[in-house]
């Protein structure tokens, strides 16, 4: 009978101990990692810092934002796929290491869907297509005709083989049916400031770098790639405005976690976070970044990341890019 009592206690003891500490005390516990793949100063670190500040108020612990760049995002979500899910550690995921990543790099060591959990879509943002000031194509049929007119000689400056300024690039050289030279750059500073300079002519960049150079009139705005005009910018015509039907070629942010997070922990990150965004301090920022159309079900991010990922993929491979890893 005391032998029985005995298993029965060390069975018990067992279970109690198989059970995640996460269910054991309320979520959270102690501080939360926001890992960005970028450098400070950009706008993924941006966003990630504005819902770092708010959620330290909500949750009453330190969110803290942490910069592990390389390979345009893809180094740091690989790092936070090996994380613990307990929810200390999350990813603000990027267009770059969950849409064009699967398709540019084959032996990628994660699957987006295996080995992430969506949380929420934290902003859309239209990329600019921008000109150097002495160009005279200044709107997007005079430089399709200027491509066309001088085939393989028009230049597009982005901030890397496979970033998300190259692959609107050949979204838009599919679209128009049209050759130009692709001039990667390690970033968007030396890709403006060759620009700026007249080194090259063109480039689909972000709005968020982009942005300051186009109000301070360095660089001309040609047209936005989303289909709607963003808030910051209301009189820059977009590529379908002028001709170029269905034209979206974004970048894009969300907050991810490891692939086995559990979902009570990520539902209430997800509700969290929505109410973060709602705030019109929040919305104020957001504008300025051009960031767009954030927030809404853990669902809905699901099915938009796997709709980024099929149409760039279709991207990659009808126009043959490739990128070394």
């Amino acid at each position: 009978m005391q032998r029985r009592s005995i298993l029965k206690a060390a069975a018990g003891a067992a279970t109690t101990l198989a059970v995640p500490q996460v269910f054991a005390q309320p979520w959270p516990s102690g501080p939360i990692r926001i890992i960005v793949g970028f450098p400070p100063g950009g706008g993924t670190d941006a966003l990630a810092r504005v819902l770092s500040v708010k959620l330290t108020q909500m949750w009453n612990q330190q969110v803290i934002v942490e910069n592990k760049a390389g390979v345009a995002g893809v180094l740091a979500a690989d790092y936070v796929a090996q994380q613990a899910s307990d929810g200390s550690t999350l990813l603000m995921a990027h267009i770059n290491s969950h849409a064009l990543a699967p398709s540019l790099q084959p032996k990628l060591n994660y699957s987006v869907e295996r080995d992430f959990v969506p949380i929420v879509l934290v902003g859309v943002t239209p990329n600019l297509l921008i000109a150097n000031t002495n160009e005279a194509a200044r709107t997007a049929k005079d430089i399709v005709a200027l491509c066309k007119a001088k085939p393989g000689q028009v230049t597009f400056g982005s901030a890397g083989n496979g970033s998300a300024q190259h692959l609107a690039l050949e979204l838009f050289k599919l679209q128009a049916k049209v050759d130009a030279i692709h001039v990667p750059y390690k970033g968007s500073g030396p890709l403006l400031t060759d620009l700026m300079g007249g080194q090259i002519q063109y480039s689909f960049e972000t709005m968020t770098a982009a942005t300051p150079h186009v109000k301070s009139g360095k660089v001309l705005a040609v047209a936005q790639t989303r289909t709607k005009r963003a808030k910051g910018h209301p009189t820059v015509p977009t590529m379908a405005e002028q001709g170029f039907e269905g034209f979206e070629a974004t970048t894009w942010y969300g907050l991810v976690g490891p692939g086995k997070l559990p979902t009570p922990i990520a539902q209430k990150m997800n509700e969290d976070v929505n109410k973060v965004l709602a705030m019109p301090d929040v919305q104020e920022k957001l504008d300025t970044y051009g960031a767009e159309d954030g927030g809404g079900a853990r669902e809905k991010f699901a099915a938009f990341i796997r709709s980024e990922t099929a149409k760039w993929a279709k991207v990659v491979k009808d126009g043959h890019i490739k990128v070394e890893s």
